[in-house]
């Protein structure tokens, strides 16, 4: 049988990066980037090709960030797909790896996430279930600080990427992908949820539950369609991949109004 050929564009590291320049992406930039490999094409170097021409583009001034979450580092008791036996929850809870920034690998971010989270000179935030990575100068100060009580809050990396004038990359991902809109969540009325997880301590490995703010991705593909109708947003391709180029700050502003009117919170 005759072997079918892979499916294009054929991008390189170089063609990759003239897009991301064409999009909109600077030199200096502090980047926020969602990303799908498979959406681009037949890639010539993989997901390390994609990684490269971004860092290309950013220079030796930019910043490029990604979310490394990590949602198996949770209570089992709220595992769905699939769900565990009733017998093995207590065995998994004490069992379970506790979370190390260097080594605990992500889940369902994406290969080019994963590729950042092991890149020699990334850092990672110290949230165990909703890490950012980051590669660049102001890597160190943007992951600091990440609290075990605030996935996507005020101290998360997100808050200081909208100090920081971030803007955001949807390459080849939806915005149900749009992890701004959930420091949106964090200012408007809404209610609580307990996280559990396994961490390292000063005394060794610990099951930790702490209260944070509740967090759901519901509608949030109504509202992105309704920002990029009211606000400024790039829209563009790279290789195979439709892709937006948005300022973060805008997207939380926006949604923040829109949440309150589309989705409010009823206690």
């Amino acid at each position: 049988m005759r072997e079918s050929f892979p499916t294009g564009p054929l991008c390189t590291r170089k063609s990759l990066a003239d897009q991301f320049r064409e999009l909109g992406v600077n030199h200096g930039d502090t980047l926020l980037l969602h990303s799908s490999l498979r959406s681009l094409g037949w890639v010539n170097g993989g997901a390390e090709a994609v990684v490269l021409a971004l860092l290309d583009v950013l220079g030796d001034t930019g910043t490029l960030v990604v979310p490394t979450q990590s949602s198996d580092n949770s209570d089992p008791a709220n595992w769905q797909h699939p769900p565990v036996p009733e017998a093995w929850k207590p065995i998994i809870r004490e069992t379970m790896l506790p979370y190390d920034p260097r080594t605990t690998p992500t889940r369902l971010m994406g290969v080019i996430a994963e590729t950042v989270r092991t890149w020699p000179s990334a850092v990672r935030s110290a949230h165990p279930q909703t890490s950012f990575s980051a590669v660049g100068p102001h890597a160190e100060s943007l992951m600091a600080g990440h609290a075990l009580d605030c996935a996507f809050g005020e101290q998360s990396p997100l808050a200081k990427l909208e100090r920081a004038h971030a803007r955001v990359l949807l390459l080849g991902v939806g915005f149900e992908s749009c992890t701004p809109f959930h420091l949106a969540e964090y200012r408007i009325p809404g209610g609580m949820t307990e996280n559990s997880f396994a961490i390292m301590t000063d005394e060794g490995r610990q099951w930790m539950t702490v209260r944070d703010t509740a967090l759901s991705e519901e509608r949030f593909d109504e509202l992105g369609a309704d920002f990029e109708k009211e606000r400024t947003i790039v829209r563009g391709k790279v290789g195979g991949a439709g892709s937006r180029l948005f300022q973060l700050g805008d997207a939380v502003q926006f949604a923040q109004r829109w949440l309150l009117l589309k989705r409010p919170y009823v206690p």
